[in-house]
């Protein structure tokens, strides 16, 4: 069955930085669209970032962008958001999906999630 696993989470101070990595087995990754969503406590979930299948074509947030950079590594299986001047309106848990299909700017339709890393950024 498809997994996704978030690592990488953690506290840091405003201004800091973090990388979460997203490791996927069973499916085909290089075919996959790949994406990260943060949903923080008492609020809706919320559609970060996105990246092609083979990582030609980015997405992000108007929010993140200049801050976060959404990446890929095909071989690994393995995708990344390198998260850097990091504010407290920034603190959620991350989450990472995948889906077949779809323009890299539509949050809906994915299929796969993972757990869940939690970021918390303190001011």
């Amino acid at each position: 069955q498809v997994q996704l696993v978030e690592s990488g989470g953690g506290l840091v101070q405003a201004g800091g930085s973090l990388r979460l990595s997203c490791a996927a087995s069973g499916l085909t990754f290089s075919r996959a669209v790949m994406g990260w969503f943060r949903q923080a406590p008492g609020k809706e979930r919320e559609f970060v970032a996105a990246i092609s299948t083979g990582g030609g074509s980015k997405y992000h947030k108007d929010s993140v962008k200049g801050r976060f950079t959404i990446s890929r590594d095909n071989a690994k299986q393995t995708m990344y958001l390198q998260m850097n001047s990091l504010k407290p309106e920034d603190t959620a848990v991350y989450y990472c999906s995948a889906r077949y299909s779809g323009a890299i700017d539509d949050s809906a339709g994915y299929r796969y999630w993972g757990q869940g890393t939690q970021v918390t950024v303190s001011s």
